[in-house]
């Protein structure tokens, strides 16, 4: 790739981080700022309209290039254009409105009385749904052979619910209305796959492979991030009854499935997602005001997923950390992202990592 010339070998050490396997070394994602940008130019104006902001293609992805341009990807970092409308985008193309700020977006509930709505499913017209395609259809064709196109964040299950009811609300739902949940469940189940797998086939990549906007991973084939932030929410018992058959489903249906753990709130939940055969590596966010993603705090949970067969995606680990991390766990199905000062300093600790076992 342009932006990205030893990526053949990238992918390998990429595919098996996934088998919980290593090539030659623990897999290490380095960013840093390139010590020559390869097309220094200015940024493009940024719209002043939000809602461009977020849906033009041409701002998104001239902005997307010329960051690429003055940033080194070190081992398994790789550059892709972020075709995100916000952390959730399927509640949009399910009849949430969004509100968008500069760096984020909030999904306003559209489902006031469960008693009384609509099957939920994808409206092929809807508008943000239209957006999404428009960004990922530019991002491949000027992307290609320089950089890919990554798959929206789409989010699921009670988290995509709580954007289209509201959390407060859905949270007496899992009380009050079992039943409606579990059909709002298998709607939204089926809506997500059908989305998914119109923007796979639009966004994967010659060889089949597709990468996942915000956790900087890909994948050789079907691959998501899975989440269930309302966990932190909910006791054992509903996590089991609500959320755990759809994440169990959901799995069987990708090829690589890693699962956004948020929060130490979220960690009584560990043990139900490690019991699940399809899910493939596990991604740790401590949270605001807990230890980083390197700390030692979060190495017994750290084992017990390797224990488990599960792959660890590590991500904003501090360079200091990180051959503590590698140490203490083994390099094997290892993913540790980090970022240095310079490119000199990037390319000395790949270098290093060749030594540690």
């Amino acid at each position: 790739m342009e932006f990205k010339a030893d990526w053949d070998e990238a992918k390998l050490r990429l595919a098996a981080w996934w088998r919980g396997e290593i090539i030659g070394r623990v897999a290490l994602q380095v960013r840093a700022p390139r010590a020559q940008p390869l097309r220094p130019a200015d940024p493009p104006p940024m719209p002043q309209d939000p809602v461009e902001r977020w849906t033009s293609a041409d701002y998104r992805i001239g902005l997307a290039e010329h960051r690429f341009a003055g940033r080194w990807y070190g081992g398994e970092a790789f550059p892709y254009f972020d075709t995100h409308l916000g952390p959730g985008s399927l509640a949009l193309y399910l009849g949430s409105e969004p509100a968008f700020s500069e760096d984020t977006v909030w999904y306003q509930p559209s489902i006031e009385d469960p008693d009384c709505a609509p099957v939920i499913e994808p409206d092929p017209q809807n508008r943000w749904w239209l957006a999404s395609k428009r960004l990922i259809e530019e991002g491949v064709r000027r992307g290609d052979g320089r950089y890919l196109t990554s798959l929206p964040d789409l989010i699921e299950n009670l988290d995509t619910l709580a954007s289209l009811r509201g959390t407060k609300a859905l949270l007496m739902d899992l009380m009050d209305r079992p039943e409606w949940i579990h059909r709002a469940q298998r709607e939204v189940q089926e809506a997500y796959f059908e989305c998914f797998d119109a923007l796979y086939a639009m966004a994967s990549g010659r060889d089949g492979g597709s990468c996942f906007s915000a956790f900087d991973v890909w994948a050789p084939g079907r691959m998501a991030k899975l989440q269930c932030d309302l966990s932190a929410m909910i006791s054992r018992r509903m996590f089991e009854e609500f959320v755990l058959p759809y994440l169990w489903e959901q799995c069987e249906r990708l090829d690589c499935a890693v699962y956004h753990l948020d929060g130490p709130d979220a960690i009584q939940h560990l043990d139900a997602l490690l019991s699940i055969p399809g899910l493939t590596a596990l991604q740790w966010t401590p949270g605001a005001g807990q230890p980083g993603t390197g700390a030692e705090e979060w190495f017994g949970m750290y084992r017990r997923a390797r224990r488990a067969g599960k792959s660890l995606l590590l991500m904003g680990v501090e360079t200091k950390r990180v051959r503590r991390l590698v140490e203490e766990l083994g390099p094997e199905g290892l993913l540790i992202g980090t970022r240095t000062e310079s490119q000199e300093e990037g390319e000395a600790l790949l270098e290093e990592a060749e030594r540690w076992r």
